[in-house]
């Protein structure tokens, strides 16, 4: 009992030890209250940031499914690319193919061509005529009484052309005509003569001749007695005033003009053509060839008559050579002549099935000859 009696404070100091509790506590409840607010708040703070990772989390799973169906999108346009690009390489393969057989075919296309291009060529120059016309005589007749009524007539012409059968003459060949066909058939039906050449023996071989087309056709001409054409015109004026001073210049008398009833001009071409009323005076003018006309200064242009031609009656046709042979294969280096001889005496005995030799040509080797044939006369050859 002593013990506690000893420690137990004084009234005074008692008390000072409440207040110092009491404020301790006060002190305390005080942080309590800031603590909870500060749990309040972290509280707060945590599920806000909960509903936030819901929502990312929601956010994410979106993402995630959109993620897949455009992965999804992709595998199928992937696809389809896959699909569109086998169809594409198939097209090209299928025009690849088209296209090699279409080059295929222009090859051929090209090839038939040039085969019909040369046998064009070849065909142009076997009708084409190359020959020099001689001076003819030409005889003079009386207009009949139309012509004489109406001298603006135009000019008319007709001229026959014929082409003479042609056989070219190589060498060591010889052609022989007969007067009489049977000859010539006997000797076709030998396949080889043997004509003796002084101390030689040559072996010929008879055949039967054939000739290159041949044709005949008639040009129709008509030429203009009062129309003229003009060339070598220069562009250095207006049409129509270069039109004005060709009909001024035509008109004139004296430079042989005359009246003129109309004028027309091409400037792509600088050619025109003067029609005047009266005949004779384009004539007349067309034979001079030149004339002077003022332009912007005086000019030398070309005249010439104006006129149209026609192509008629063309006929192509082959003939025949029923008297005359062809000997092929003569090997011979001596004199000509003495070979025409000997073919001559061989040919000529009826021993040798030969007969009567109307004519008789031959070429060496190394030169060629060109045989023209007509219906009457007998063959001449030219080189």
């Amino acid at each position: 009992m002593a013990d506690i009696c000893r420690n137990r404070p004084a009234n005074g100091k008692e008390d000072g030890g409440l207040q110092e509790e009491a404020r301790a506590l006060e002190e305390a409840r005080k942080e309590l209250e800031i603590w909870k607010t500060k749990a309040e708040k972290a509280d707060d703070v945590k599920a806000r940031l909960i509903l936030e990772k819901l929502e990312e989390d929601e956010a994410k799973a979106k993402a995630q499914q959109e993620m897949l169906a455009y992965l999804k999108k992709q595998e199928e346009c992937q696809k389809e690319f896959t699909q569109s690009m086998n169809t594409v390489k198939d097209e090209l393969l299928k025009l690849g193919g088209r296209r090699q057989d279409l080059l295929n075919k222009l090859k051929k296309c090209q090839a038939a061509l040039e085969a019909k291009r040369a046998e064009s060529r070849k065909l142009k120059q076997k009708f084409k005529i190359y020959a020099q016309i001689p001076d003819t005589e030409v005889e003079f007749r009386a207009q009949s009484k139309e012509e004489r009524g109406d001298s603006s007539q135009q000019i008319r012409g007709v001229f026959a052309i014929s082409q003479r059968p042609t056989v070219l003459l190589q060498g060591g060949q010889a052609l022989i005509t007969f007067e009489e066909e049977k000859v010539a058939s006997q000797i076709l039906k030998i396949a080889q003569c043997s004509v003796s050449c002084e101390n030689i023996s040559l072996d010929v071989k008879p055949k039967r001749i054939t000739m290159d087309p041949a044709v005949k056709f008639e040009i129709h001409l008509n030429v203009s007695r009062k129309e003229l054409k003009v060339s070598n015109i220069p562009t250095c004026m207006p049409e129509e005033r270069i039109k004005e001073r060709l009909e001024m210049s035509f008109s004139r008398p004296s430079r042989g003009g005359g009246e003129v009833d109309g004028v027309e001009y091409d400037r792509n071409t600088g050619t025109g053509q003067v029609t005047f009323l009266h005949p004779g005076v384009a004539e007349s003018l067309a034979l001079k060839g030149r004339y002077h006309v003022d332009l912007e200064s005086e000019v030398n242009v070309q005249v010439g008559p104006t006129f149209n031609h026609q192509l008629c009656k063309f006929q192509t046709f082959c003939g025949s050579l029923k008297r005359t042979i062809l000997l092929d294969d003569i090997e011979y280096k001596d004199d000509e002549e003495d070979l025409l001889d000997h073919l001559e005496i061989h040919f000529q005995k009826p021993s040798n099935y030969g007969g009567e030799i109307e004519s008789i040509q031959y070429t060496s080797r190394g030169k060629a000859l060109q045989a023209f044939f007509c219906e009457d006369s007998s063959p001449t050859a030219a080189t």
